[in-house]
């Protein structure tokens, strides 16, 4: 559970070192803070851009202690709901050849948690873990709970005490292979994460190696989609055992939005499909038809491609939603074109995260 990893955190995150790092413990290059944007229209988020690092646990065989890096947006305007609960928070976990800061920037989340009221975490990839700084959503263990899921569980329990954060209300969300580690989050922690939102992500539970990941990206895992559920659903019930001569307690609900591209040649759309259905198993629903369809088409000038959403309802609150865009390669939908893996076209992915977030509350 995750308040066994917070136990385990009592260091404070320490900010960068002004001094010189030693030969021994080279300190890692921190991004750039996202630019003030000068087109006209678009203005710069105007809340405090937090930088911190978050101890590591020492791995064997290394004389050095390691940081992961991470950043931190807290809107300036505090509506009144935040200054009685605190605020709601969502994870964003970048996606290879990324920066935290870069997934700031190209998805124009901060300026859009500004209106809306959400601060957000960023952590980064360390290079050292992964050379393209993916996160290894794929790795077993991590699968299981351990390796980087128990690291960002207890960084946002970390973030959770030094700040006002509504525990009731954090979020996860991910482009590729951080869609695939917010599923691996969420999936593990359904008592920390209250929703997940996943563009363009694999399928959960397949991998096991880098060799392996790649075949889930362009294939998905068929053979292997329905028993990884099964396999989350039965290590719940082995961490939450029911009272005596009781029923046994009910897996929480977890409602995830999904948006895929039609035309991603990195993460095949299949993989959509398998998480749709790996997330109707999770929240107990037939995998059948959508509740209700949503059809829109191209907006004027490309500036929106044409989309489909289903949304998948229990007694009228939305739990599924599945967004399916024509056009959409491997990239944020309505993103910022200068950085790459962001297209410019609509809808506004950012925009449908923090709508679907809003409806949920753990």
């Amino acid at each position: 559970m995750v308040s066994k990893l917070l136990d385990a955190c009592a260091p404070k995150p320490q900010k960068p070192a002004r001094k010189p790092p030693s030969k021994r413990a080279a300190a890692p290059a921190a991004p750039p803070t996202p630019r003030r944007d000068a087109r006209p229209g678009l203005a710069p988020a105007p809340g405090r851009w937090l930088t911190a690092q978050y101890p590591l646990p020492l791995k064997p065989g290394l004389l050095v202690a390691q940081h992961m890096n991470y950043w931190l947006y807290v809107p300036k305007r505090v509506p009144d709901t935040v200054a009685q609960h605190g605020w709601p928070l969502v994870v964003m976990l970048h996606g290879c050849h990324q920066s935290a800061a870069q997934f700031a920037e190209g998805t124009r989340m901060n300026r859009l948690a500004e209106d809306k009221g959400y601060a957000l975490l960023y952590p980064q990839q360390l290079a050292s873990a992964q050379a393209q700084r993916c996160w290894r959503w794929y790795d077993r263990s991590t699968q299981q709970g351990g390796g980087e899921t128990a690291q960002l569980a207890a960084l946002v329990g970390k973030v959770c005490e030094d700040h006002a954060i509504d525990r009731r209300r954090i979020y996860a969300c991910g482009l590729s292979a951080g869609a695939g580690m917010a599923a691996v989050l969420a999936l593990n922690h359904p008592e920390l994460i209250a929703a997940v939102a996943l563009h363009s992500g694999p399928v959960f539970g397949a991998g096991h190696s880098p060799v392996g990941a790649l075949q889930v990206m362009r294939h998905g895992a068929p053979t292997q989609a329905d028993a990884a559920i099964l396999g989350v659903l039965q290590r719940r019930s082995t961490q939450d055992p029911p009272a005596a001569n009781g029923p046994m307690p009910p897996m929480p609900p977890m409602p995830a939005i999904l948006i895929q591209g039609e035309d991603d040649r990195v993460v095949h759309p299949v993989n959509q499909r398998q998480l749709a259905r790996q997330w109707l198993q999770l929240n107990g629903l037939a995998d059948g038809p959508a509740t209700r369809v949503t059809v829109k088409a191209a907006g004027r000038g490309g500036s929106r491609n044409a989309h489909e959403v289903h949304d998948y309802l229990v007694r009228r609150k939305l739990v599924l939603r599945v967004a399916r865009i024509a056009g959409l390669g491997h990239a944020w939908s309505g993103g910022d074109p200068e950085l790459k893996f962001n297209a410019k076209a609509g809808p506004n992915a950012s925009r449908m995260v923090l709508d679907f977030f809003g409806k949920h509350r753990r």
